[in-house]
Formats: structure tokens, C-alpha cells, sequence
């Protein structure tokens, strides 16, 4: 049996030692020893094309902010610029390989994103992989930077722009509740407090609740990502600007708000914003707060399409599934289901956040490798699960009004509508009876002479029932012994 042909490599060298690279690839030894050695979470920083988009963002205006200065000369700042720019548009992220989980405070993905870029930008200019003496990856392409203020910067950058997807997704889904609560805006139904039947409701309210829940977490999760604003570009190794020109850091943050379109401001304290990490972990609780309340939606949605006949069965999911190997026409509930395990998740990443932020020590948090990987990962399956709830479950719903008027229809708790006519009181009593006896409430309050039959009619009307109609008229006088006994 014929070997293998040898694989072309080139030699790189680093303070360790030297090792041979494949040839054909943009990354270099310090990414090499990385995918060595975190050979952890199988998974690539590249599966969050944002953060690697982030990292660009920071080179290129670096690369920019170094010209300006004069600390690079034109040809090799343009030829960094012009290869983060592909970059950013979406090429090479497969070169992007180090795992998500790494030690060393996530210099191994700078490394990384430095290696990538030198080589692409060594490329174009026409020049071998790996000529690191015309353009370095630590010489020119991180010049005046230190990783603990490129990373945090390109995490912040790349969570900001991942945020926006998950925020068009989060509306999408929120105006989906509103159309169903449109749909529904004439469908009585009991409400329940407790697991315990209330007053009525419509099931309309009930989603427009749901939509109005939702856009209350839009407001707040915009409002976290504010956060994400403030970068301590120019911090380089711990804040004190050590390695950088003067006129660096204004530099670079005016080519990053142009690059990145954020409203990015940097640090007035640039130490206390090298070891911090409070921002992140503010951010990870307004995330935790939307999937808690997602998930409590499809406890409600669950509950409400248990059965669907020995269940409440208020409402119908569409069905995606088979839902049992041995009981035929089962169907289960399974995109709420998939979501709540989301929400499950995204609790477990936010308490891994609260851990990194607090292990952090004196002037850098090592961690912030975990932090950025629990948060990325939170947004993107909380965008993918609002999709899939949306596509597959909230659409396709439809409401059993034939069960849901029955339920009305025997339910003592309309009554309380009629407390204002004849007193709490007599309500009461009638309640128990109707329990007792199994009695619709209307014809007790009509045979009890307390109100006429047209006049408990109009007060039980759908608008009166769910509130949408205001009763204001005086409250009578009704005693106890007053009252008919039925």
C-alpha cells in the first residue's frame, strides 16, 4: 500500500520553540499549541462568526489608528486593513480554530485572529505564509495592543452585533402573540389563579399578556447592551497604556465607532476597566430574565393544550410530532418543550457568568474565555428557539371556543361580575349553590329576582366579563336573608 504524499508545511518559531505548520493554512504556532491544548469543548471560536467579526473590527481600526499615529508605516497598516476587512465580511472564519473554553485570559484567540490576518494580508501583498519579518502578527498586526483589551473589546463588539439578530427574532415572536391575541380578542374563557378556576377572561388578553411580556424584555435587553459600550482599547496588559503611543487610544476608538456603527466610549478608568467584568454579567442576567419568562409562556402554553381530553384543552398546537413509540396519536407538545430546555440552559450559562465574573483577580479576569462562549451560546439558542416557537408552534394555534364557552357557561366565577348589581354577599351564596347543584349562575341570579334576565345577560357580555367594558353603575343593598333560597 502506497504512503500518503507529505504535506507541505513551513516552519514557525516561537519563544517555546519551533514547529511545522501546514502550509496551506492562515494560522500559525501560537494557534497551533492552542488547538493542542484545549482540545475541550470540540467547538471553534468560529462558531461565533460575530465575536470573530469583533476581533477584525479591532484590528482594522488598530491598523488605522497606528497609520494615523505614525507608528505603522501606510503599506503594511493597509494591507491589515484591507485582510480584517475580509475578514469581517465573512471569509476565513474557518481558520478562526481555537476552542471556545482556553486558558491564558483569551490570548490564544488573539493569536489567533492575529495569525489569520497577517497571513491573508502577506497573500495579498504577494509574499509567502508565515514572512513574518515583512509583516508580524505581533510586530504590526497588534501593534500598540495587549489581549486584555483586544479580547473584551471584540466580545463586547460581537456580542453587541449578535444582540441585534436575537432582538429581530424576539419581535418577531412578540408580534406573532399579537396576532393571535387579535385572533382571539372575542374568545371567552376562565381565567385561573392558583391552578384555581377566576373570573373570565379572553383568551385574547391572555396572548396579548404574552406579547406585551416579550416587548418589556426587548426594552430591557436594549438597554443592557449599553453596557457593551464601554471598551478600555488602549489598556493594553492592565490598564496603565504601557507599549502605546498618546494618541492611540482616542485614535482607535473613533476608527472602531466608524467600523462597528456602535456608540462605543472608552473607559475613564482604564485599570479598573481592565479587571472588570460587571458589564458582562449584567448583560447574561437580562438574557436569563427573557428565557425565564419564555420558558414560563410555554409552561402556560403546555398547560393550556393539555389533553386534549382529559386535559384543559383550551387550545390546539400544531402537531410537529409523533409523540409516543407504544400509545398511537399521541402528540406532544414538543416545541415548548425544546424552548423551556433552552431557557434551562441559558440559567446554567448566566450562574457560569456570576462564577467568572466574581473568580476574576487583582488586575485581569483570566475567565472571560467561559464568559464570552456562555453568552454567545445563550443568545444564539434563545434566537434559534424564538424561531422555531414562532414557525412551528405560535402560528399554527388555534382555540377549542366550543369548550372554552362551555367552560364559561359553568363557571361560578362569572358571578364576580355580577357583585357590583347585587352584592358580595348574595354572590356568594349563589356561588355555593351553583357548585352544588350544578346550576348555570345566570338562571340562579334570574329565578333569585336579584336582576332581570336582560340585564344579566348584557353584564355577562364578553366585553363586560374580560374588563374591556367599564361597569360603573352604584352598588345595591343585598342582604343575605333578602335573598330567594334556591
Amino acid at each position: 500500500m502506497a504512503s500518503a504524499a507529505p504535506t507541505a508545511t513551513r516552519t514557525e518559531t516561537d519563544s517555546l520553540g519551533s514547529m511545522e505548520i501546514p502550509a496551506e493554512v492562515y494560522w500559525g504556532i501560537h494557534t497551533a499549541r492552542a488547538d493542542a491544548n484545549f482540545p475541550i469543548a470540540k467547538r471553534p471560536i468560529s462558531v461565533y462568526p460575530d465575536l470573530v467579526r469583533g476581533l477584525a473590527m479591532v484590528k482594522q481600526a488598530s491598523a488605522r489608528a497606528n497609520k494615523e499615529i505614525g507608528v505603522l508605516d501606510a503599506e503594511r497598516a493597509g494591507l491589515i486593513d484591507a485582510a480584517a476587512q475580509r475578514v469581517i465580511d465573512g471569509e476565513f472564519h474557518d481558520q478562526f480554530t481555537v476552542g471556545v473554553i482556553q486558558g491564558g485570559a483569551g490570548t490564544s484567540t488573539n493569536m489567533n485572529a492575529n495569525e489569520v490576518i497577517t497571513n491573508i494580508a502577506l497573500e495579498m501583498a504577494g509574499r509567502e505564509k508565515g514572512d513574518y519579518a515583512f509583516l508580524g502578527p505581533i510586530d504590526h498586526t497588534n501593534r500598540s495592543q495587549s489581549t486584555n483589551d483586544v479580547y473584551p473589546t471584540a466580545i463586547k463588539i460581537g456580542l453587541s452585533l449578535n444582540l441585534r439578530s436575537l432582538l429581530e427574532e424576539l419581535d418577531l415572536l412578540r408580534r406573532s402573540f399579537l396576532g393571535k391575541a387579535g385572533e382571539f380578542h372575542n374568545v371567552l374563557k376562565v381565567g385561573r389563579t392558583q391552578l384555581q378556576d377566576a373570573v373570565p377572561m379572553t383568551l385574547g388578553q391572555e396572548f396579548h399578556g404574552f406579547a406585551t411580556t416579550l416587548g418589556e424584555d426587548q426594552e430591557r435587553l436594549a438597554e443592557n447592551a449599553k453596557l457593551m459600550f464601554e471598551i478600555n482599547m488602549g489598556a493594553t496588559a492592565i490598564g496603565t497604556g504601557i507599549t502605546t503611543h498618546a494618541g492611540y487610544a482616542p485614535a482607535v476608538l473613533k476608527h472602531l465607532r466608524a467600523i462597528s456603527g456602535l456608540d462605543l466610549s472608552t473607559a475613564t478608568d482604564l485599570v479598573e476597566s481592565t479587571s472588570d467584568t460587571g458589564a458582562f454579567m449584567s448583560f447574561s442576567s437580562s438574557l436569563k430574565r427573557n428565557a425565564i419568562k419564555l420558558s414560563k409562556i410555554c409552561n402556560d402554553l403546555r398547560l393550556l393544550s393539555s389533553g386534549p381530553q382529559a386535559g384543559l384543552g383550551e387550545i390546539n398546537l400544531p402537531a410537529k410530532q409523533a409523540g409516543s413509540s407504544i400509545m398511537p396519536a399521541k402528540v406532544n407538545p414538543v416545541i415548548p418543550e425544546a424552548v423551556n430546555q433552552v431557557a434551562f440552559a441559558v440559567v446554567g450559562a448566566d450562574m457560569t457568568v456570576t462564577m467568572a465574573v466574581e473568580a476574576g483577580q487583582l488586575q485581569l479576569n483570566a475567565f472571560e474565555p467561559v464568559i464570552a462562549h456562555s453568552i454567545f451560546q445563550s443568545i444564539t439558542w434563545m434566537r434559534q428557539a424564538m424561531w422555531t416557537l414562532r414557525v412551528n408552534c405560535v402560528d399554527g394555534i388555534t382555540a377549542n371556543e366550543d369548550r372554552l364557552g362551555a367552560m364559561v357557561g359553568a363557571s361560578v366565577g362569572v358571578i364576580t361580575a355580577l357583585t357590583p348589581f347585587i352584592g358580595y354577599a348574595a354572590a356568594a351564596a349563589l356561588a355555593k349553590t351553583a357548585l352544588l347543584t350544578n346550576r348555570n349562575v345566570a338562571d340562579l341570579v334570574v329565578e333569585a329576582e336579584l336582576m332581570s334576565r336582560e340585564e344579566v345577560t348584557k353584564q355577562l357580555s364578553p366585553a363586560r366579563l374580560s374588563g374591556l367594558e367599564a361597569v360603573t353603575s352604584a352598588i345595591p343593598i343585598v342582604l343575605p336573608e333578602d335573598m330567594i333560597q334556591i
